[in-house]
């Protein structure tokens, strides 16, 4: 396994747990202190990367339905999975940038 798709896995394993066990703002916390504040940023752009569409470089709705599984969000209707996009959605081009996905995550967490 190589650096990205074992960072990949790691993060997925990580926000699967903290799915289920926690809410995200939670277990917020405990990431800063295992990682610190530059590891926080690096695991928030890793999740970016697992999310996004290749393509356009972005988390789309059609990303993040496709990947939702894959973070044990399968349970997850359309609608709210819209949701989640305009939440973080600054620009309102109805995806998210990777700097709009860590503020959001950041902003969750607060």
């Amino acid at each position: 396994m190589n650096y990205n798709s074992n960072s990949q896995h790691q993060f997925s394993q990580v926000y699967k747990r903290a799915a289920v066990q926690l809410d995200f703002e939670d277990y917020f916390p405990s990431i800063i202190a295992r990682f610190g504040a530059e590891g926080l940023i690096r695991e928030l752009c890793n999740g970016f990367l697992l999310l996004m569409d290749v393509e356009k470089g972005l988390i789309t709705f059609d990303s993040l339905k496709r990947n939702a599984y894959m973070l044990g969000l399968h349970d997850m209707g359309d609608d709210e999975l819209v949701c989640m996009l305009r939440e973080g959605d600054l620009d309102g081009d109805g995806a998210l940038s990777q700097l709009e996905f860590c503020i959001l995550m950041v902003r969750l967490a607060a």
